[in-house]
């Protein structure tokens, strides 16, 4: 019977590890997938005047450029995990917050996106005057002040809760090393439960009004806000993705403490639905549904494979 019960235990465990090289494999394809298009919409953007001219193409390239840095950071901590490296405790703070901020840097971009947009439609005649390039950068650094104020508070609890000893110790870096008190992940929840609440109610109100503006305007201009109304529900949509993502600890916490292999399924779901999802929406928001974006874009694409046929000619 004992041999029956570690036969079994090993097989388990083979299965388990199996299942895990089959998940890291399919997050290493998806990730460089999304980066490469997030790179050719970056290069995109920098080759058109009339994109870094403009205060909504500005703030679509400041999402990209967060997103990406976003997923480059969770993979390259999710490798770590993967096979067991440690990394010095301060290496890892400083990675840890760089994450807290840029996970509120998405959702806070993509309502300031939704405000232009309300801005567009339904004050169009005060619409060249407040969507500029400089209201646009002032915005950013208002997004990535906002976006800090969580990271603040968790490094200053840690700042003052751990020994100088603790920053020279190697750990498996996680974002869950910085939470030393329990009140701290409750503390850490209402301030994102209210950073979302606010941005989901601007989300609702922008959605409300351009509903109101779309049934008064005529004929001819019924296709514009029709498209705008469009990418604010799809930017409501991420935000959803995004709320989510706050409740997936808690449930992760729940579920390891009755199966471990529930657990890995779980924790990879939450990882591609909440994590990956939402950051990979954007390019579809504005990248390919934007014609002057996606004319530029399928142009450079087609002058590269230009270039590739004569080179190999």
């Amino acid at each position: 019977m004992i041999e029956n019960n570690t036969t079994a235990a090993s097989n388990a465990s083979t299965s388990l590890q199996k299942a895990i090289n089959v998940n890291i494999m399919v997050v290493q394809v998806l990730i460089g997938i999304f980066l490469s298009i997030n790179f050719l919409l970056i290069l995109t953007f920098f080759r058109r005047e009339i994109f870094y001219t403009n205060a909504r193409y500005i703030l679509f390239a400041h999402t990209l450029l967060a997103d990406s840095l976003y997923l480059i950071l969770t993979n390259f901590l999710l490798n770590l995990i993967y096979f067991r490296i440690t990394l010095p405790a301060w290496l890892c703070l400083i990675i840890c917050t760089v994450l807290l901020v840029l996970t509120f840097v998405t959702p806070l971009t993509l309502t300031a996106m939704s405000l232009e947009r309300y801005v567009a439609i339904c004050m169009p005649l005060r619409h060249g005057e407040l969507s500029t390039p400089r209201r646009a950068i002032h915005c950013i650094f208002i997004i990535h002040s906002l976006s800090s104020i969580q990271a603040i508070i968790t490094d200053s609890i840690f700042f003052a809760s751990v020994p100088l000893a603790f920053y020279v110790q190697y750990r498996l870096c996680t974002v869950e090393m910085l939470v030393i008190h329990p009140w701290q992940g409750h503390l850490t929840s209402a301030i994102s439960q209210f950073y979302f609440l606010v941005m989901s109610v601007t989300i609702v109100f922008i959605y409300v009004k351009i509903m109101s503006v779309a049934k008064e305007v005529s004929v001819e201009n019924n296709t514009s806000t029709s498209k705008g109304l469009r990418t604010v529900i799809l930017h409501g949509f991420q935000l959803i993705l995004c709320l989510i993502q706050l409740w997936c600890p808690f449930v992760e916490t729940a579920i390891i403490q009755i199966d471990l292999r529930l657990y890995v399924d779980v924790r990879y779901s939450n990882y591609i639905a909440f994590i990956l999802a939402p950051r990979c929406l954007s390019p579809l928001v504005y990248g390919l549904r934007d014609d002057k974006f996606y004319h530029a874009l399928k142009e450079i694409i087609f002058c590269g494979f230009r270039r590739i046929h004569l080179f190999v000619r």
